[in-house]
């Protein structure tokens, strides 16, 4: 394999990749190239075990073999496209297949890159953050709803079941960056990168003045069905989290 320490110099800091192979070696080798890339990476060997790891875990990429154990890569890549919960979520398909034919039905079912086996580390990670920069391009400005929650970058509005919602700059960037991530935790370190820049310095009191400041605003509406101000979950110990579900 080619010297992989070259491909720590340009990364995407934070990205999640799920590595799906049923080749312990090839997980291994994959997961080394992502790391030293920047990327944190978690694997699955099978189809079922990639499925349940990719809703409980949301990465920001599946690398995904064709030829998979219990169901293949292409049953699982269309099976996530039909989800809604999972359907943005880009995937690169690792093959050894390599006839159009059978790269147009990937193409069909929404994969959104092939990385022919076998394959260069360099190769990957470009492809990777291609990819990656594809799909983040596409959110930038896509409006972002949760139940009767819109959040629209575009005219920079929120609203609660059609009533606006008075926010600062900073919370709205904050609500943004939580309905970009939902049912992840964040540490205060992170948030403050996401959403302030990394160059800039903050006390830890300053990031939960400001989560404060957001719920008050989601639960302005005394009247709305659902409170959103407590879809921010703090986490003990180790931040704070979006998610529809109990905390």
């Amino acid at each position: 394999m080619e010297n992989l320490h070259y491909i720590a110099s340009e990364t995407m800091p934070e990205s999640t990749i799920l590595i799906v192979d049923d080749e312990p070696a090839i997980r291994d080798m994959i997961g080394i190239t992502l790391n030293l890339a920047g990327f944190n990476s978690f694997s699955a060997a099978n189809a079922l075990e990639a499925h349940i790891s990719i809703i409980d875990n949301k990465p920001d990429l599946v690398l995904l073999d064709w030829m998979l154990p219990g169901g293949s890569g292409i049953e699982l890549a269309r099976r996530l496209r039909r989800d809604a919960v999972t359907s943005n979520i880009p995937i690169i398909m690792l093959t050894a297949k390599t006839s159009e034919d059978n790269k147009v039905q990937g193409l069909s079912e929404g994969v959104d890159d092939y990385v022919t086996k076998p394959f260069s580390p360099r190769e990957l990670v470009a492809r990777i953050k291609t990819v990656l920069r594809r799909a983040n391009g596409k959110q930038k400005d896509k409006a972002l709803r949760v139940f009767d929650l819109l959040l629209d970058p575009t005219s920079h509005r929120v609203s609660i079941e059609d009533k606006p919602v008075e926010m600062g700059p900073t919370e709205f960037r904050l609500l943004k960056f939580f309905l970009q991530n939902q049912e992840k935790v964040f540490s205060r370190d992170h948030i403050q990168n996401s959403v302030w820049g990394a160059n800039v310095y903050l006390e830890e009191r300053t990031i939960d003045v400001h989560i404060r400041r957001l719920r008050i605003a989601l639960s302005a509406n005394t009247n709305a069905s659902i409170d959103y101000s407590r879809l921010i979950q703090t986490v003990r110990g180790a931040g704070y989290r979006f998610s529809i579900k109990a905390a």
